[in-house]
């Protein structure tokens, strides 16, 4: 598939169209079946383009850029692991005794189902959800001393 930049000669109104090959388009364009969408003229011509093309330099670039990103969320995880609290899916609850002063403020993180956490924006609660590249694996909970039977 090759994508082209069109240009209709009679309204100047540019676009792209993909095509299966150069020949395609050629044939298309021959029969008139290569039509501009704006006026419907069959009067269209290929614009000049740059050809995409991945270079060495440019995969390096992308490679240490994903690089420093990662390291980046590492960081994040390690820094929230280290400094906030885990309060798992008691988030909102938490959240809401800080911002109404019942308890004292602190850094946390946890969980909340999308209605609680669009009831936290409605109340004016301040929490906002942690990309999950920056979230931390949650810490293993105690094992319950209840018997289950």
């Amino acid at each position: 598939m090759i994508r082209y930049a069109l240009i209709c000669g009679d309204c100047e109104h540019a676009f792209e169209a993909w095509f299966a090959s150069s020949s395609a388009f050629d044939t298309q364009a021959d029969k008139r079946l290569v039509t501009c969408p704006d006026c419907t003229g069959a009067n269209v011509s290929k614009q000049i383009m740059a050809p995409s093309v991945k270079s060495p330099r440019k995969a390096a670039d992308r490679a240490t850029t994903e690089r420093l990103a990662e390291e980046f969320a590492a960081k994040a995880r390690d820094h929230i692991a280290k400094n906030f609290d885990y309060v798992g899916d008691d988030f909102a609850s938490e959240a809401r005794a800080m911002f109404y002063g019942e308890t004292a403020d602190r850094p946390i993180w946890g969980a909340t189902t999308p209605e609680e956490s669009a009831a936290l924006a409605e109340e004016g609660v301040p929490a906002a959800p942690l990309p999950r590249a920056f979230t931390p694996k949650p810490p293993k909970q105690a094992r319950s001393k209840r018997k289950l039977n």
